[in-house]
């Protein structure tokens, strides 16, 4: 049973409302469901509307935040945090607290979010689930990229069972329970 999740998404206020909505609607998803939420603490952008939907429904939602960030007045200030050093920190915990990892579109911050916990899952590290909510075709360049890596030999075919692809926050639940299994074994198929 999945109890605690770690949530990666922009923190962007520019973005199309379609993502947007999308988190809010995750928040109030988990919410109904009493699942824990843990993400990167901001207050604005999909982060904020995310943490916004989690309160106003009753949810538990629990920023991981560095200390600079905090000092930029970032964090949401409904919310408790756990403040860290820096963003290696922040994602080690992250790491940590979840029996599944959701990722929403984002910048940089987020693809590197995501980017490492399919490493560290790869090699065996984290086996949680990975869910990739494709909002609007967003991760599709990614994707792409993916297919790309395993065509040319970067990456086995097996890896594929790395990540789940969904297309919007209804399915989160039921792509977190037909994750394909992942155990520590797997790291012998990290080498291609």
């Amino acid at each position: 049973m999945v109890s605690n999740i770690s949530v990666f998404c922009a923190s962007s206020q520019k973005v199309d409302q379609v993502y947007l909505q999308a988190a809010y609607e995750l928040g109030e998803l988990f919410s109904r469901h009493r699942i824990n939420v843990y993400y990167g603490g901001g207050a604005v952008g999909l982060m904020g509307r995310l943490a916004d939907a989690m309160i106003k429904e009753g949810g538990k939602i629990t920023g991981v935040i560095p200390g600079f960030m905090l000092e930029q007045g970032w964090g949401h200030p409904d919310i408790e945090h756990i403040v860290v050093r820096d963003m290696h920190e922040r994602k080690k915990k992250l790491a940590e607290n979840s029996d599944a990892i959701v990722a929403l579109p984002g910048g940089v911050g987020t693809m590197e979010e995501l980017l490492e916990m399919i490493t560290l899952k790869q090699l065996g590290q984290i086996l949680s689930p990975v869910v990739i909510v494709n909002i609007n075709a967003f991760f599709d360049p990614l994707l792409k990229l993916f297919d790309q890596m395993i065509e040319q030999h970067f990456m086995r075919e097996i890896h594929k069972n790395l990540w789940v692809v969904i297309q919007k926050p209804a399915d989160v639940l039921d792509a977190i329970r037909d994750a394909p299994e992942w155990d520590g074994s797997a790291i012998k198929y990290a080498p291609t």
